[in-house]
């Protein structure tokens, strides 16, 4: 197919499963005797119209409503016994005690976003599970408080309902969050979570105050029944590990009145080889009110900016900083924070608000897989010249590379469970195409696996880090089968350090105390940590 834009990876940040090495399983019915309970417990406990199951007439659509990735939208994956539209906590909780006590498990789904779809989907068709989608009733509501600077918003939000009730409210405050609207809040927390404020004001969780959740016992807890341990787990430790987290507390950050953006594109024949060499020193290293990202496609790099300021102060920051990049008066245009928003979400100006409450339901029309790495130092040019060679291949996808430093390097790697503050920046690799069919798959990923392959030795090491909320299954998984707890414990610590780093054992020890059961698990989720 015909290279998609630069710009349709900020919108399409989804899900996707590593075709090649993990294909889905043959969809296959769970035992009757395992479900039926289940679906019996369900009825009794929750109101008609809250469950749907594989004889309800809307189940499909149900299912469908958040998936954004054809790779999970197909026959053979395996797909819940049920989907619980919770709409109210006691629907949660709920859900939680019919499952433990009928050993089904249950995944819980807000944006539907996670990069390999475990959040409403298995690799195993014959364990039976169920999902629990919170895109509905409280579990979605946003309620902002300007005077405290505070916002209490469902998981189930998206991250462009929480930027509309914001501006809704205000002009003069806003949130750290991610460039993809229809990113759902309780997944993008659970990672960290960052954004194009982030080197002003660091990671998306770093901002929260307190969560309310629902444990394996069923209790609704909040930060102070929860305990310190469990909510310095949550803020980056994953989706999926420690419970259903059902709302946030959020800190809301002051944004000036007018904002800055520019995106300028130089082609390799303009010198792109030397700017992105240079882009590496010059971007974590600018003044935290500036943020300059990169994607890189085809034989171009689109050079991106937020600016918490005016046209002026970009300009001149450029200048001395950056002067090669010629950055213009007449390459930036100045904005409100939340038509910055837009600008980046759907790369265009004098776009609605309202655009940022479309949820985009319905069934995906693409196919994705994305991958990630952590630069600790810059990269020589011969590795830009060889990565053009690559982006010229068939199959050939992009790159995003996002600048950390600035807040980001002045916390702690232990502060929260996200380790990777003192990068200098992220990569993305990330592919999508639109052709169905094993040969088209085994192209485009055989395209992302070789690029990510040839960048080895250039990036972070021992372990090589990954960012939990780009998941990526070729890291490994969970064998939740037979053998002894330490042993899948240390399997896990492959993929978990990736991740994690020293804080995966901290996240073990915590899940040990929570959950020694492991009621809360998917492929790639938190083991206890072995006593």
């Amino acid at each position: 197919m015909a290279a998609a834009p630069m710009s349709f990876a900020f919108t399409l940040l989804a899900a996707c499963i590593s075709f090649l090495h993990h294909a889905p399983a043959a969809a296959a019915a769970a035992p009757a005797n395992q479900t039926a309970g289940f679906l019996d417990c369900l009825a009794a406990s929750l109101p008609a119209g809250v469950v749907y199951t594989h004889a309800s007439r809307s189940y499909q659509s149900v299912l469908e409503s958040s998936i954004k990735n054809l790779l999970f939208d197909t026959p053979a994956t395996p797909t819940p016994v049920a989907v619980v539209e919770a709409t109210d906590a006691s629907h949660v909780q709920a859900a939680v005690r019919c499952g433990v006590g009928h050993g089904v498990s249950v995944r819980s789904r807000s944006g539907g976003h996670d990069y390999e779809g475990l959040s409403y989907r298995s690799l195993d068709a014959a364990r039976a599970f169920a999902v629990v989608d919170m895109a509905g009733g409280a579990l979605r509501a946003v309620r902002v408080d300007v005077r405290g600077r505070a916002a209490w918003v469902g998981s189930g939000a998206t991250l462009g309902e929480v930027y509309y009730a914001i501006a809704n409210k205000t002009s003069r405050l806003g949130f750290p969050g991610s460039v993809g609207p229809t990113v759902g809040v309780g997944g993008f927390l659970s990672g960290g979570g960052f954004g194009l404020m982030l080197r002003k004001h660091g990671l998306a969780s770093d901002h929260v105050l307190d969560a309310t959740m629902v444990d394996a016992k069923g209790r609704l807890l909040d930060r102070a029944a929860m305990g310190e341990d469990l909510f310095w787990a949550i803020r980056g430790g994953g989706g999926g590990n420690f419970g259903i987290v059902l709302s946030w507390k959020l800190r809301l950050v002051p944004v000036p009145a007018t904002v800055t953006v520019f995106t300028v594109h130089r082609s390799r024949n303009q010198s792109a080889t030397d700017l992105l060499a240079k882009w590496q020193r010059v971007a974590p290293s600018l003044p935290s009110d500036a943020f300059l990202r990169v994607v890189v496609q085809n034989q171009n790099a689109q050079f991106e900016s937020l600016y918490l300021g005016t046209r002026a102060g970009l300009v001149a920051a450029m200048a001395d900083a950056f002067p090669e990049l010629n950055v213009t008066a007449s390459d930036c245009i100045e904005m409100t924070w939340v038509q910055s928003v837009l600008y980046f979400a759907f790369y265009g100006t004098g776009k609605p608000p309202e655009m940022l409450l479309d949820r985009g339901t319905g069934r995906p029309d693409r196919y994705f897989k994305a991958k990630s790495d952590y630069v600790q130092e810059p990269m020589p040019s011969q590795v830009w010249e060889t990565t053009w060679s690559w982006l010229l291949k068939d199959g050939a996808g992009l790159l995003i590379l996002d600048p950390y430093g600035g807040e980001m390097a002045r916390v702690a790697p232990a502060a929260t469970p996200f380790p990777h503050r003192q990068a200098l920046y992220n990569i993305q690799y990330y592919g999508f195409w639109s052709e169905s069919g094993e040969a088209a798959a085994a192209k485009h990923m055989g395209w992302i696996r070789g690029v990510y392959g040839e960048m080895e030795p250039y990036v972070s090491k021992n372990p090589r880090g990954a960012y939990v909320n780009y998941r990526d299954l070729d890291l490994g998984v969970n064998d939740d089968g037979g053998g002894v707890a330490r042993a899948r414990y240390e399997k896990a610590t492959v993929w978990g350090r990736a991740y994690f780093k020293a804080n995966f054992e901290r996240l073990a020890a915590v899940k040990a105390k929570v959950d020694p059961d492991n009621y809360f698990k998917n492929e790639q989720s938190i083991p206890p940590l072995p006593s």
